[in-house]
């Protein structure tokens, strides 16, 4: 675990090894999300479009996915 600094405008520098390990680049988005008492940061794909295409040709259906995208979320909160 890393302790980090606010600036004044509510900016945080997420450490190197962190931006690395959950694919942060320079210029990237990522969602913010505020979870009990703690933030959960995650990288999102430059290319959403293209990342998801092609993810449910295995048979899955779109409705178990957002079920199951659900049931982790709940877990986690």
């Amino acid at each position: 675990m890393r302790t980090v600094t606010i600036s004044a405008k509510g900016q945080v520098v997420i450490p190197k090894e962190i931006r690395d390990m959950i694919g942060l680049k320079s210029g990237g988005k990522a969602v913010v999300k505020a979870v009990g008492g703690h933030a959960e940061i995650r990288a999102l794909p430059e290319e959403p479009v293209e990342f998801f295409c092609g993810a449910f040709k295995e048979g899955s259906s779109l409705t178990g996915a957002l079920l199951k995208a659900r049931r982790e979320d709940a877990d986690r909160e």
